[in-house]
């Protein structure tokens, strides 16, 4: 019998294959939320429910940019794990989240507000974007927040 995979090797290719349901043609970011072992909520990049799959409509390009650069339909996959945990009355205190990209600024906000005490991303957001640090990660680890390094 092989060994088992452990619960981080478990959510991290969960989140992986989630980002490959993401609908965002410039970056797929899939993202888990759990809490002692058991997954609380999922989420991957893309524009709220009911509006533009941006692979749909603008396939070549994605959608407009807004004034920082960035897709201007899309939720990243945190927000969209955070807010179905939140929208379900989850208890997000102490929760670890599970990342294919690091948190951006934004995101680092709402996860140290949630109450997310632990975050385990696999890329780098600044690394993605050509940016010289981290922001998001420096900000979670500033505030007390463990972030590692998958």
């Amino acid at each position: 019998m092989g060994s088992r995979p452990g619960f981080t090797d478990i959510y991290m290719n969960l989140a992986t294959d989630l980002a490959a349901r993401s609908h965002c043609v410039r970056a797929q970011v899939g993202a888990v939320l759990a809490k002692d072992t058991r997954i609380i909520s999922i989420g991957y990049n893309g524009p709220p429910a009911g509006t533009h799959n941006c692979d749909e409509e603008w396939p070549e390009t994605g959608c407009e940019k807004d004034s920082r650069g960035s897709c201007l339909l899309a939720l990243h996959a945190e927000q969209n794990a955070i807010l179905f945990a939140t929208k379900n009355g989850a208890n997000l205190e102490g929760a670890t989240l599970y990342c294919t990209l690091s948190p951006c600024i934004a995101c680092a906000r709402l996860i140290l507000t949630s109450g997310i005490k632990h975050v385990i991303f696999k890329n780098s957001y600044a690394e993605y974007k050509g940016l010289d640090s981290d922001e998001g990660v420096d900000f979670l680890k500033r505030f007390g927040v463990e972030v590692i390094k998958y």
